[in-house]
């Protein structure tokens, strides 16, 4: 009890104490009278405070309890959701973001009103709402209400159910990170994000470190021993390149998660928000291409743990149990403290964030718009704040009604997504790159596929038939693909129904000075991150460590083709830097 006890000290203190710093840090410089200022910190993020609360936006209990269960149960192929954003982030810094911030736009369905029309952009926005309010924060909350009861363990500590502890936890952790999202501004929760991702980052280290010991100490040894035993008891689990039946079947990389990683990285108002503030198009950039970087560490900070706990705790009731499980195993209990304090951070970023975005969309999108055209800046982050309080409170109430654990939480959260990430992708990008698309083609493609989606879901399940039964057993990343050819055909059929009449011009650009200056490093920071994540397959392969046979030598010569590659794209980089300076 008294290690319980200086655990939930330790635990408020460090999440006191980051408050108390990121209050110091924008005391005098957050915003929060104008709507710009609330919602888009003033446009004056810089890359470091982009890519930290981008990274923890998504780095929420979602991943880390998710993606761990996934290598607990099958292998590695689960952390491609994470490698692979990195191709995302590139095209999001190089095509998506500029558009973005040359226009200044504040939400993506403002984009869609000026491509689109106002029908389209009220249709997404209800879409990012309902996504958000069902799906997103739902999910976040009963993944952080999961991680904290299998760590502390109060249903026996309090003689409750474990249904009644993740209910109690559920309720605390939402009204606590509503005060956090209703009462900070955008600049004060990319601060605090960016303080907690270093903690959170810290303190994933210290969990695989001390996993490795931990397995070590079962062979009478530590850490060197630890790393030697998973990597050679079962070394299948340590593949990357997913099979048919596994979490990630490879093949899907290519095709419906690639979608995925674009809407959410380059379309999704919970992540471009950030990105939407920056400084400058240079800062913007960099944020956005350090945070792909950061992404391709997250394998080895979320996924290998999993595949600790599968030689340290295995047979767990729940694959979602293995990661806060390796916590409790393993984390000397002084420092579990913090590690839930950092847990804590990142659950509260991102349910933040999810708040946050769904206010500014409501507000910006559909309440002042329509009812409202007059409302000063002022009352509109006023009202901001009350809807704020609103939409936690009915998330609140929502969930804990789900039931995730059957399935899995993270294929929970991303199957669910595909009922309006497909749909919003797609226009952005025929948007973007066509003159075909129209208002009633976005409207019939999106009808159709959330109509598809839910046969696929709900209804085909249930029907014995040959074609509902082949529909069924495909994977739902594929279906995500499968949906956007389709959509793409409606749109082109629509377009000669209904052409476009909307003109949307690119290169129209505001008119506040705003600076559109491109990072310099841009071109080789990209190179190199496609780089890393070949690199980053490579070695978690049957060609890398994934083989009871390693091939020691082939490893060694993929590592220093890579090294020498990195090494010479940073003295060209420091050379540009000499002439240009």
């Amino acid at each position: 009890m008294e290690h319980l006890v200086f655990t939930l000290v330790t635990f408020v203190l460090f999440t006191a104490l980051v408050g108390i710093i990121s209050g110091k840090i924008v005391k005098n410089s957050d915003d929060q009278k104008t709507a710009k200022g609330y919602f888009l910190a003033g446009n004056g993020l810089g890359g470091f405070f982009i890519a930290g609360s981008m990274l923890l936006t998504n780095l929420s209990a979602e991943n880390l309890v998710g993606l761990s269960g996934q290598s607990y149960a099958a292998n590695m192929s689960g952390m491609a959701w994470e490698a692979t954003a990195v191709i995302a982030t590139i095209i999001m810094a190089f095509v998506f973001l500029p558009m973005y911030l040359r226009k200044g736009y504040t939400t993506l369905p403002e984009f869609m009103e000026e491509r689109y029309g106002v029908g389209v952009r009220r249709m997404v926005s209800i879409l990012f709402l309902i996504g958000y309010l069902v799906i997103g924060i739902p999910v976040c909350l009963y993944a952080g209400a999961i991680a904290f009861e299998q760590i502390f363990d109060f249903a026996t500590v309090f003689g409750i159910s474990e249904g009644m502890a993740l209910t109690i936890l559920i309720v605390l952790v939402g009204i606590i990170g509503a005060l956090y999202a209703v009462l900070g501004g955008m600049r004060a929760v990319a601060v605090s994000d960016t303080i907690n991702g270093i903690l959170l980052v810290l303190g994933s280290v210290l969990v695989v470190v001390f996993g490795f010991i931990a397995v070590g100490k079962l062979s009478g040894g530590g850490f060197i021993v630890g790393v030697k035993d998973v990597i050679t008891y079962e070394p299948a689990k340590l593949n990357a390149i997913g099979g048919k039946n596994d979490p990630v079947p490879f093949a899907c990389i290519f095709t419906g998660m690639l979608l995925a990683n674009l809407f959410y990285w380059g379309t999704n108002q919970v992540l471009i928000q950030r990105a939407l503030g920056a400084k400058n198009l240079k800062e913007g950039q960099k944020g956005v291409l350090l945070s792909g970087f950061l992404k391709m560490m997250v394998p080895l900070l979320l996924v290998i743990p999993g595949v600790i706990a599968a030689r340290l705790v295995p047979g767990l009731t729940s694959k979602d149990f293995a990661y806060p499980s390796l916590v409790a195993r393993s984390l000397p209990w002084p420092v579990v403290g913090l590690f839930c304090a950092a847990l804590f951070g990142s659950i509260i970023s991102t349910y933040n964030s999810f708040l946050n975005a769904a206010s500014t969309v409501f507000m910006i999108d559909i309440y002042k718009p329509i009812f409202n055209p007059n409302l000063s800046e002022e009352a509109t982050v006023k009202l901001a704040k009350k809807i704020g309080w609103g939409f936690a409170a009915f998330a609140i109430i929502f969930t804990p009604f789900l039931d995730v654990l059957s399935t899995g939480l993270y294929d929970f959260g991303r199957s669910f997504t595909g009922f309006y990430n497909i749909p919003i992708i797609t226009m952005v990008l025929v948007g973007m790159f066509s003159k075909k698309g129209s208002k009633l083609g976005a409207i019939c493609a999106t009808i159709f596929h959330i109509a598809f989606y839910a046969c696929y879901k709900f209804i085909f399940p249930h029907i014995d038939t040959p074609f509902t039964n082949a529909v069924s057993g495909i994977n739902y990343m594929y279906i995500y693909a499968i949906s956007f050819v389709i959509m793409l055909v409606i749109i082109f059929v629509c377009s000669k129904i209904a052409p476009n009449t909307k003109v949307f011009d690119k290169s129209a650009s505001r008119n506040d000075g705003y600076d559109m200056t491109a990072w310099k490093h841009k071109n080789a920071f990209a190179i190199w991150l496609v780089s890393f994540l070949v690199y980053e397959y490579f070695i978690f392969s049957p060609a890398g460590i994934a083989t009871e046979n390693k091939n020691v030598v082939r490893i060694a010569i993929v590592t220093a083709i890579f090294v020498i590659e990195t090494i010479v794209l940073i003295v060209k980089e420091m050379n540009k830097r000499k002439k240009t300076a």
